[in-house]
């Protein structure tokens, strides 16, 4: 059984330093996702951010992964790999990525966030929508890791929500969850996006959790592509996924890859953040 790690404040702060530079090589890829600029474009952006900040990348070469950003186009759900496709008009993309520093000991602490950005200005109301309700959702899990006793409740938290202001118009993808992080990008526990009947371990503080629903607009089947990485529905259906890093510190919740630690969403659901003591 996997361990969970436990994290001190100056451990979860330096990871906040990971969190912040993956938060602003994520601004950069956004902005320049744009219609006519390829995928492999994106990457170089985001690449750039890293090394001005001297991070590394924890997507790069992980399991001979190609690249620094995941970006997944349309039907694609997770794992897409940047290359010579051209972002159009309309398009509904997801780009997820990581950054890597190193404390003073040599050890690395990782951060993991994803965004999803509709292309240009004429994107269709119903991207517009299943970007919003999943950015929504995010939060709603989030709030839930500040609130709640046990990990499974975040869960319970984003399908809720969900299924509260959509009904079923969604599909909740069920293969692909998030996780804890800390010294590795995936490590225990897992962070279900869904409802489960077992709840999983009791959330306390030195956790640190990347909460990552993935909606979809038909079924929730997957099919993986040729690459051996990119996860595309099978019914076509569009996919939009939305992420963040979490830390449970000593005096409360802190979103380590949003700048202001979450306190602008968190206080819309009647939250106060507060920051890593020193």
């Amino acid at each position: 059984m996997r361990r969970i790690e436990y994290k001190t404040d100056r451990q979860l702060a330096e990871m906040a330093r990971a969190g912040v530079i993956t938060s602003r090589a994520l601004d950069a890829a956004v902005a320049a996702a744009l219609p006519g600029v390829t995928t492999a474009e994106l990457d170089r952006v985001f690449r750039k951010v890293l090394a001005e900040h001297g991070a590394g990348s924890n997507f790069l070469g992980y399991y001979d992964y190609p690249a620094t950003i995941c970006t997944s186009v349309n039907d694609q759900v997770v794992h897409g790999i940047p290359g010579d496709r051209v972002l159009a008009e309309g398009d509904i993309i997801s780009i997820d990525g990581g950054a890597t520093v190193q404390d003073d000991r040599g050890t690395t602490w990782h951060g993991d966030s994803a965004r999803t950005v509709l292309v240009g200005k004429t994107v269709s109301d119903a991207r517009r929508e299943l970007s919003e309700i999943t950015r929504a959702a995010l939060w709603q899990g989030i709030a839930a890791a500040a609130r709640a006793k046990k990990v499974g409740e975040i869960g319970f938290a984003i399908e809720n929500f969900v299924r509260q202001e959509t009904g079923d118009k969604y599909g909740i993808i069920e293969d692909f969850v998030g996780h804890g992080i800390g010294t590795s990008m995936h490590m225990a526990p897992d962070v279900l996006n869904y409802a489960a009947r077992d709840l999983g371990p009791r959330l306390k503080k030195g956790m640190a959790l990347a909460i990552e629903p993935m909606l979809v607009t038909g079924g929730i089947e997957t099919v993986t592509l040729e690459d051996d990485w990119t996860i595309k529905t099978l019914d076509g259906g569009d996919a939009c996924q939305w992420e963040h890093s979490v830390a449970i510190h000593s005096d409360g919740i802190w979103v380590l890859t949003a700048e202001d630690g979450g306190a602008s969403e968190l206080s819309k659901l009647g939250l106060t953040v507060k920051p890593i003591p020193a």
